[in-house]
């Protein structure tokens, strides 16, 4: 199956699906092999006109001729909706879902288990094209497969396959829940840019384009992380001045034990939201 032949079902046409589909688009997928639905005829009218594409309101009948279903919608109702396609599934498409905390068991258990099944953890800024996913599937994904859900995920940034499902806890810790974390720097450090004087909007220009320009550098030298810090900073100087602090405050103890607070809560909710494991 040949990605740009592939017919798309997106179960759920809402931020995450609309960047995916968005991307495809603009890598030049054909616009009349992908369907989309929701529930909100507001959401589906707006998916529409924006990408030209066809939307529905019946789940089951979107599926029906579907070699790919993207399941897209929140995990608190993943279950009803899953329960609701099984039926429909006969063909045995490839099934994605990007919903946080269903592992692939409970996805089995609602939509079959002789279903090609790929979980995979995608991250805010796939909205901008710039998002950070990783993927696992269950032994019914075909080599195939595995390569054609790397390649649809792509639409929207980097794409990883991972062979150990438990390690989509740390993705959804790194990656998943990572984006506020630098959120969070960038917004202390435009505060910090506000109190020593720089009027807002200079602090927030200067701000935003010191992050991206840092990680462009990280992406394109080929040195760890701790080399381009030692490299820009100068004994006795500014940045080394700074980074004393940031050590006396404990922060790479504080980074750790946030991103095990949230690994640890994306096992919680695996348990909350899913079906008991049978193993």
């Amino acid at each position: 199956m040949h990605p740009a032949t592939a017919r798309l079902a997106f179960i759920g046409a809402g931020n995450m699906s609309s960047s995916l589909i968005g991307g495809l688009l603009e890598q030049g997928y054909p616009a009349s092999q992908i369907i989309a639905t929701d529930p909100s005829p507001q959401q589906r009218d707006a998916v529409a006109n924006r990408f030209g594409i066809e939307v529905s309101a019946d789940n089951v009948a979107a599926v029906a001729t579907a070699e790919v279903v993207l399941l897209a919608v929140k995990p608190q109702v993943l279950k009803a909706v899953a329960l609701e396609l099984a039926p429909a599934l006969g063909h045995r498409p490839l099934l994605l879902s990007i919903a946080a905390g269903i592992g692939l068991e409970s996805l089995a258990s609602w939509l079959g288990p002789q279903l090609p099944l790929v979980r995979c953890m995608p991250n805010t800024p796939a909205l901008v094209r710039s998002g950070a996913a990783a993927l696992c599937g269950n032994r019914q994904v075909s080599a195939a497969q595995r390569e054609l859900s790397l390649g649809l995920l792509e639409a929207m940034g980097t794409a990883l396959w991972l062979e150990d499902e438990s390690l989509l806890d740390a993705v959804t810790a790194i990656s998943g829940s990572g984006p506020a974390y630098f959120f969070l720097l960038i917004e202390a450090l435009q505060m910090a840019a506000v109190e020593l004087g720089l009027p807002a909007e200079t602090a927030r220009q200067l701000t935003l384009q010191t992050a991206l320009g840092a990680a462009r550098m990280a992406l394109a030298e080929p040195i760890s992380a701790a080399e381009l810090r030692r490299r820009v900073t100068s004994p006795g100087g500014t940045t080394e001045r700074a980074i004393q602090v940031f050590e006396a405050g404990g922060f790479t103890a504080l980074v750790r034990q946030a991103a095990l607070a949230a690994a640890q809560r994306s096992a919680e909710l695996a348990t909350e939201l899913g079906e008991p494991a049978t193993r």
